[in-house]
C-alpha cells in the first residue's frame, strides 16, 4: 500500500531522516514510534507529501508519488489526521461531519464506529473533551473513504477510555481488509496492541523493527531506551 524507500529528508539543509525505508501493507497496521525529536512527524510529512525528499522514494499502490502533491495522494486514498484533535469550533460535531460526508450510510457507519458522536452531533465541536474532539477528528477523515489512514500521536493528551475506543476502531476497521493505517504514537501498549508490525525510530534512522504485540514490548522499550 505505502512504501517509503530509502528516504532521507529534512528543512534546509539539516538532515532529519536517514535512509529511513518502512512498509505498510494493504490491508495492515503499522506503528511508528520513538521519542520527541526522533524524525517521526517529518516521516509522516513525507508520507502524506507535505514535505519534500532529498533523496529516496514514496509509492502508493505501487505508483512512484515522491513529487505528487498532498491533494493528489489524498485523491489516491490517503486520509491523515495529524496531532491536536483538530475540528472546527464553532461548527456542530454534526456540521463537522457533514462537510466531508457523502451520503448517509456512510455517516451512520462512522457513528457506529464512535457512538458518542451521535449522542453529542447537536454539541458545538468546541465545546467536546480533547477525546471526544479526536473521535471527531477521525471520524470526519474516514467519511473520506480513505484506503490508507494516517494517524499522528491520536492518544496524546485524551483520557483512557477513549484511547480503549480508538484501539478498538483501528483494529476492527484493518481486520475487514479495506484500510491499511499507519499510525505514528509514543504509547507503546497502545501502539503495539493496535498494529501488527512496528518501526521504532532514533535519530532519524531505523532503530528497530518488527512483529507487533505484547511480546515486542520489551524491545522497544530497549530500542528507545539506548
Amino acid at each position: 500500500m505505502l512504501e517509503i524507500i530509502g528516504v532521507t529528508a529534512g528543512y534546509g539543509r539539516t538532515e532529519v531522516l536517514h535512509d529511513v525505508s518502512i512498509e505498510v501493507p494493504t490491508g495492515g497496521a503499522v506503528s511508528v514510534m520513538g521519542h520527541n525529536g526522533a524524525g517521526k512527524t517529518t516521516l509522516l510529512r513525507v508520507a502524506t507529501g507535505l514535505l519534500p525528499v532529498m533523496r529516496g522514494r514514496v509509492l502508493l499502490d505501487g505508483e512512484d508519488v515522491t513529487r505528487m502533491p498532498p491533494s493528489k495522494r489524498v485523491e489516491r486514498g490517503l486520509g491523515y489526521v495529524p496531532q491536536g484533535q483538530q475540528c472546527f469550533p464553532q461548527l456542530t460535531t454534526r456540521e463537522n461531519l457533514q462537510l466531508t460526508m457523502k451520503k448517509q450510510s456512510d455517516l451512520d457507519e462512522v457513528l457506529s464506529l464512535f457512538p458518542v458522536l451521535g449522542e453529542l452531533a447537536g454539541r458545538r465541536a468546541g465545546l467536546l473533551s480533547g477525546g471526544q474532539r479526536q473521535q471527531l477528528a477521525i471520524a470526519r477523515t474516514l467519511l473520506t473513504k480513505p484506503r490508507l489512514l494516517v494517524l499522528d500521536e491520536p492518544t496524546e493528551g485524551i483520557q483512557p477510555n477513549v484511547v480503549a475506543d480508538i484501539e478498538r476502531v483501528i483494529i476492527d476497521l484493518t481486520r475487514r481488509g479495506d484500510l491499511s493505517v499507519l499510525l505514528v504514537e509514543q504509547h507503546v501498549g497502545f501502539a503495539l496492541r493496535s498494529t501488527d508490525r512496528f518501526y521504532v525510530v532514533k535519530s532519524g534512522r531505523v532503530a528497530v523493527s518488527g512483529e507487533g504485540g505484547a511480546d515486542a514490548v520489551g524491545a522497544v522499550r530497549e530500542a528507545m531506551a539506548i
